[in-house]
């Protein structure tokens, strides 16, 4: 019998085909830009490892945002940052179309109205996605109400009550009694919703010098003078000062919640933001801010496509729940909150009912915030503290920032217009 014969072609084949396995396709690469601060910064990284590992098609990428970068596929923006980015909207793609085109559910109106102030378009349609929304409340340093013969289990529920526990604190040896952060944004924004103003008339201009913003202004000056009160600035330096346990209480974001159970340094207490007892009907309602994700335009559909499916992935009720417990955040949805509110998880966010609560008291959406329009909230700053300082009456230094901030507030709503 005859050997058989194979051609070297054929042999070159056979001893090929074994070998010749499909290539997987490498994952596609999307980036998620921040302006975190490290701590926070690193609990972000956590999250995204855990997409990260869920699925095999998309790495997202965590980098930090440089002032003057170009908009990466997505952009985690701060609060103080909405009012740069929503003036370049050119530069990004809105979320709904995104989600859309990617053919991923994505129902906006599960979202309450007060979450999606400032993010949605004319139609309803959200333009970015709110994903880590706070309150003001008020937090007590429990060690420093005890020193001070305070209940640290019956926290000030009015401002009358907290001049009371600031003046005691003082007696007792505080050199920082009472402190805060964000000043527009606590002080006139909420302060106003809370205790029933406004900050603008019907018409839309700016309307925050009346009764109730004019005696707030004049008592936190009196408390200045009287050391009650201490400034440390514009943005959240209060916050670092009360975690090192120089303050004796703190009005500032309940986002700051898990970051003091976390330093263990503050054995802290969370409270209402305070309100005026001697104003009717009140109070009302607090504003809910915070970050929100934009997405940057220009990228492929494939890029698109994994930008929704993160973003998919953030509406799960398990992870806000996760936000809601870790980092203070407010769930999203409904669902979310339930899962929140379970037995399981009580231990958790208990110290939160109350920065939740207090968005969904009475009153009216109030959709101009002067904490989100830049040049706006500077005017209102300087305002506050010529008065906090004794160099302008709260009447004058609330008058000139009214009229002043008039002045600038067409300009700023027109850049920053979400057509």
């Amino acid at each position: 019998m005859c050997p058989l014969k194979v051609l070297p072609s054929a042999v070159a084949f056979l001893l090929a085909a074994p070998f010749a396995l499909p290539v997987a396709a490498a994952p596609i690469e999307i980036d998620l830009s921040h302006r975190l601060d490290e701590e926070r910064g690193e609990r972000l990284e956590k999250f995204v490892q855990r997409f990260n590992s869920q699925q095999k098609e998309y790495q997202l990428k965590v980098v930090r945002r440089v002032a003057g970068d170009a908009p990466k596929h997505l952009n985690l923006v701060t609060r103080e940052e909405q009012a740069q980015f929503q003036a370049a909207k050119a530069d990004f793609k809105p979320l709904y179309q995104v989600m859309k085109q990617a053919k991923q559910p994505f129902d906006s109106s599960k979202l309450s109205p007060e979450l999606r102030v400032g993010l949605g378009d004319k139609k309803g349609n959200l333009f970015a996605l709110p994903v880590a929304l706070s309150t003001p409340v008020l937090f007590i340093n429990k060690e420093a109400f005890r020193k001070a013969g305070l209940d640290p289990e019956k926290p000030p529920k009015t401002w009358a009550e907290v001049q009371k526990a600031a003046d005691k604190l003082f007696d007792a040896g505080s050199t920082c009694p009472y402190t805060t952060s964000w000043p527009a944004w606590v002080h006139i924004d909420n302060l106003s919703a809370w205790n029933g103003g406004e900050v603008s008339d019907p018409k839309g201009k700016l309307d925050f010098n009346g009764l109730v913003q004019v005696k707030h202004t004049a008592m936190l000056t009196t408390w200045s003078k009287a050391k009650f009160f201490v400034y440390f600035g514009r943005r959240d330096e209060a916050d670092r000062r009360f975690a090192e346990g120089d303050c004796g209480m703190l009005t500032s974001s309940s986002s700051l919640f898990g970051t003091l159970r976390d330093s263990r340094k503050v054995e802290t207490g969370v409270s209402a933001l305070p309100y005026h007892d001697d104003v009717p009907d009140t109070p009302q309602h607090t504003l809910a801010d915070g970050a929100s994700l934009w997405v940057g335009a220009g990228m492929n559909a494939d890029e698109y496509k994994g930008v929704a499916t993160f973003v998919s992935f953030l509406m799960q009720p398990d992870l806000q729940v996760e936000f809601t417990a870790l980092e203070g955040f407010l769930p999203m949805t409904p669902v979310a909150r339930a899962a929140a509110d379970s037995q399981l998880l009580r231990a958790d966010v208990a110290g939160l009912d109350v920065a939740y609560l207090q968005l969904h008291g009475k009153g009216a959406l109030r959709t101009l915030r002067v904490s989100q329009i830049e040049p706006v909230r500077v005017i209102v700053e300087e305002e506050l503290e010529a008065a906090w300082s004794g160099k302008k009456p709260a009447k004058e230094a609330l008058d000139s920032a009214v009229e002043r901030g008039n002045e600038a507030l067409p300009a700023a709503l027109e850049a920053q217009s979400l057509k």
